[in-house]
């Protein structure tokens, strides 16, 4: 069984009178996690919020018949709690009044869980975010070289647990990952029935990773309009399934000030929405699915070690660019991304000159591991 990360953090936290609050997409294994905290199954209640009886037993839940409800079992879980009306409000009467009760939600929907707890709840959560398997959960699960080792098959099918513990069944296994079952919440939330457009704005954005996306291109590809395409986007990235990152610009004439590239959490979903599961010898997109593979391992290390940095690509009107920036201690760290190691690249004249304080490296697979698991 591959340890994950988050389990000593959250194992932690337990029994200290307030809520655990695990977000994350479907399918990374939230639920697996809690199992494995050490709490006997017989203390805890697991409650489902896709279950229609759930909702009715929440609905009357109040001060009075908490009791009922939990017995002499001191563990509540949760799952997709999102989908529970006011579960904010429930789960602050059960924490004010039952602190010897350990709540624990679960949410695949960073949009409605989030939103419906953090009021109610503040100053009464530990919150934290599970994705797909990391680069550095498998180093620690089966050492650095077999990792490195895999990295090629990585880059095309992914990190989800499903994904990784069926070597052979990787593409069925995409495939009914990535069926509406990924984007069920996304579909849901604004009762989304045009989901074969969606579909296409997943496949344009799985085509166009590591370059700048336009609402508007992407508008006319898809068939909607600008607009439903930002919001489509934001409820993607509040699902988990994709991230974006802006551009950087401190006022220099040249420098671009708007612009977006969008990245996928995983690349083995990018490569099921385009049904491109070739080795890496035989593919010209190589050098974006190198991107898209470290910038989400760098995603996934920053969130899990609280490395509260900002993050940017640079680029300016004269097309001179750098794959990403991190900006922290108040030092820029610019970091370019080479699949072959045997291309000299050098940080272009123009950052330099406008930033001369900062620090410049060129990632390749060679030196992927000193990069990823970098703290300040």
């Amino acid at each position: 069984m591959i340890k994950r990360i988050l389990e000593d953090k959250i194992g932690e936290r337990l029994f200290k009178k307030k809520a655990i609050v695990l977000l994350g997409p479907r399918q990374v294994g939230k639920t697996t996690l809690l199992k494995r905290l050490g709490v006997s199954a017989d203390s805890v209640v697991w409650l489902n919020g896709d279950e229609l009886d759930v909702h009715t037993l929440m609905a009357s839940i109040n001060q009075g018949n908490v009791k009922m409800l939990m017995g002499n079992k001191n563990v509540l879980v949760i799952d997709e709690a999102q989908r529970i009306e006011d579960i904010g409000i429930k789960l602050k009467i059960i924490i004010d009044n039952y602190p010897a009760i350990q709540v624990i939600a679960t949410g695949s929907s960073a949009f409605d869980l989030a939103n419906r707890i953090n009021e109610p709840l503040t100053g009464r959560k530990w919150e934290y975010q599970l994705f797909p398997l990391s680069f550095e959960e498998m180093v620690q699960h089966h050492g650095l070289l077999d990792e490195q080792r895999l990295v090629k098959q990585r880059l095309v099918f992914g990190y989800y647990p499903e994904v990784v513990t069926h070597p052979g069944e990787e593409i069925e296994r995409l495939k009914l990952l990535t069926s509406s079952y990924l984007y069920k919440d996304v579909l849901q939330w604004e009762r989304i029935h045009k989901s074969d457009k969606l579909n296409r704005l997943l496949q344009a954005l799985a085509l166009q990773i590591g370059s700048q996306v336009s609402y508007l291109e992407l508008a006319q590809i898809c068939g909607l309009d600008s607009k439903t395409v930002e919001k489509y986007i934001c409820l993607l990235e509040q699902a988990f399934v994709i991230f974006r990152l802006g551009s950087f610009s401190r006022n220099q004439r040249n420098e671009l000030k708007s612009s977006r590239k969008i990245y996928f959490v995983d690349n083995g979903v990018r490569n099921a929405l385009i049904s491109n599961y070739n080795p890496v010898e035989l593919r010209n997109d190589v050098g974006a699915l190198w991107e898209n593979f470290i910038l989400s391992e760098r995603y996934k290390f920053n969130e899990y070690h609280q490395h509260y940095c900002s993050s940017y690509f640079w680029r300016t009107v004269s097309q001179q660019e750098i794959d990403y920036l991190e900006e922290y201690n108040g030092k820029l760290h610019a970091y370019e991304f080479k699949w072959n190691a045997s291309k000299t690249v050098k940080a272009p004249r123009a950052f330099l000159n406008a930033y001369p304080d900062s620090s410049f490296e060129v990632i390749t697979p060679e030196t992927m591991y000193a990069f990823i698991m970098k703290m300040p």
